[in-house]
């Protein structure tokens, strides 16, 4: 059912209610005016009724049967077209319009009341009248009662609720067919609306919703809901395709990267298999290959999927992160498992709008990178950790520096370190620890460069800036934006940094 024949139906339901509700106040206040006006006439003509009742009852006390009937002719005169009775010690005498005599009465209360007998109704006065006694005559007690009819009240009444019922009919279908026009009217906006959104198909059609203001408030608040409905859709569409090439690129990579360590380890599996004699020391030679194909699988897949996931998160992951704490706790648990001496500086204090789990990431390989490649042949790693704060044209920052002692990285080089899967050919990392890292502080509105060490040594320094929150937790987002949503997904599954490479042509060994 169209919404202007349901308001047009509301509005004709809901008149006829509201006339008949307001008659029925009306017609009780017409109802208390007329009786109003009946008590008033009633107690005018008590006042003047009174005294020819009381000469009635001294002329019955006082036993004189001619004065006795000249004064009932005078109050049976003096109601004009009242009815009236008076009831004494000598009988009752009454005459016009009043109830039969069958009918029991009130007590006198000196307050109008409402005799009804049969179809007719009146309003009754009544009065006790009372002559003191003297020598001449005994004392007297009577009740003087004066009708008016209701007649022409009820008269009155039936013809304002007559009048309201009509009105009440009428009302009805005039209601319904005004409101249907002027709802056809607001709603032709809304009408106009349905047609431009049902056109609309976001699977096959680029188009998006055309709309003008109106001026009525709830239909460009729809217009304007709608819209941002079409563009989330348009967001999760992406989405959606940008977590599918996710995972198409996982499997492609994972199946490419994957191939040869499987292939060696099924190499000496077969060697295991097939020479059970075989010497110890060249058994032990295997077994050690083994482990460390095996190794080498395990942080690749960490690796992939961590890169994975880094495309794949939302701006509601970020909360506030002590980077202080995460530069901590990742250089103990380097300490802990690989024994290497790492000094760190760390400011507290400086706190970042970002994705915990990633900026762990990132110095984890931080220094895995530099254990790995800054470590000479022969010496134990150690590496120097420095965050503190620093400010930049856009706001305050963090400054990361993270310092190796190994050959360094050629000026030519530091750029393409950065892409996915590239390694020396002797390195034994998967190619992504440094493609993680960029991601992550891309992620986070940071930069990272590579440089060599200030101080002249030997090595490598990673210097990574980050925005920080300029008051601590619970401050507004510092420089850089980091709540909004990364301006590059497509670290994992975007095109191959090189040249002819693609998904499934990764190349390991670049030199």
């Amino acid at each position: 059912m169209r919404l202007a024949t349901r308001i047009a139906l509301a509005v004709g339901a809901t008149v006829p209610v509201l006339v008949l509700a307001s008659g029925w106040v009306l017609l009780r206040l017409v109802a208390t005016d007329l009786h109003h006006e009946q008590d008033a006439r009633l107690r005018r003509a008590a006042h003047s009724v009174t005294p020819e009742a009381r000469a009635l009852l001294r002329a019955t006390a006082s036993g004189r049967p001619e004065a006795r009937q000249n004064r009932e002719r005078r109050l049976l005169g003096s109601a004009l077209d009242l009815g009236i009775r008076l009831g004494g010690p000598q009988g009752t005498v009454s005459a016009g319009p009043r109830p039969d005599d069958s009918v029991a009465l009130p007590e006198a209360t000196g307050r109008p009341v409402t005799v009804r007998a049969d179809d007719a109704s009146w309003r009754a006065l009544s009065l006790s009248v009372q002559i003191p006694a003297r020598k001449d005559r005994p004392a007297a007690r009577g009740t003087l009662w004066l009708f008016s009819p209701d007649a022409t009240s009820e008269a009155e009444l039936a013809l304002v609720r007559r009048r309201v019922v009509t009105v009440a009919l009428l009302a009805a279908p005039v209601a319904g067919a005004l409101a249907w026009a002027a709802a056809s009217g607001t709603v032709r906006p809304l009408r106009r609306l349905q047609r431009r959104t049902s056109g609309l198909d976001p699977r096959s059609s680029p188009a998006r919703l055309d709309h003008r203001r109106t001026g009525i408030t709830e239909v460009d608040d729809l217009a304007a809901t709608l819209r941002t409905v079409l563009d989330r859709y348009d967001q999760q569409a992406v989405r959606t395709a940008q977590a599918l090439e996710t995972a198409r690129s996982f499997a492609a990579a994972a199946s490419h990267e994957l191939r040869t360590p499987l292939m060696s380890m099924r190499t000496n599996l077969d060697i295991l298999a097939e020479h059970p004699t075989l010497p110890a020391a060249d058994r032990a030679e295997v077994l050690a290959d083994l482990g460390d194909e095996h190794e080498r699988l395990l942080r690749l897949l960490v690796m992939l999927r961590t890169l994975a996931l880094g495309d794949l998160v939302e701006a509601d992951a970020f909360e506030p992160v002590d980077l202080a704490e995460v530069v901590e706790a990742a250089a103990e648990g380097l300490r802990r498992h690989a024994g290497a001496e790492v000094r760190v500086e760390a400011v507290p204090g400086l706190w970042a709008h970002g994705w915990e789990q990633g900026l762990r990431s990132v110095m984890d390989n931080l220094l895995t990178n530099a254990v790995t490649h800054g470590t000479p042949e022969g010496r134990s790693p150690r590496i120097d950790v420095v965050l503190g704060p620093v400010r930049t044209p856009d706001g305050p920052a963090a400054a990361l520096t993270v310092d190796d002692r190994g050959p360094g990285i050629p000026p030519e080089r530091r750029e393409e370190v950065f892409q996915r899967f590239h390694r020396r050919p002797d390195s034994p990392g998967s190619g992504l620890g440094l493609t993680l890292i960029a991601q992550q502080i891309a992620l986070h509105r940071g930069s990272v460069e590579v440089t060599d060490r200030p101080d002249g040594l030997p090595g490598a320094r990673i210097a990574i800036r980050l925005p920080v929150l300029a008051d601590g937790p619970g401050t507004a987002v510092g420089a850089g934006g980091a709540t909004l949503p990364p301006l590059r997904r497509d670290w994992y599954s975007g095109p191959a940094p090189h040249p002819g490479s693609g998904p499934q042509d990764f190349h390991k060994e670049r030199p």
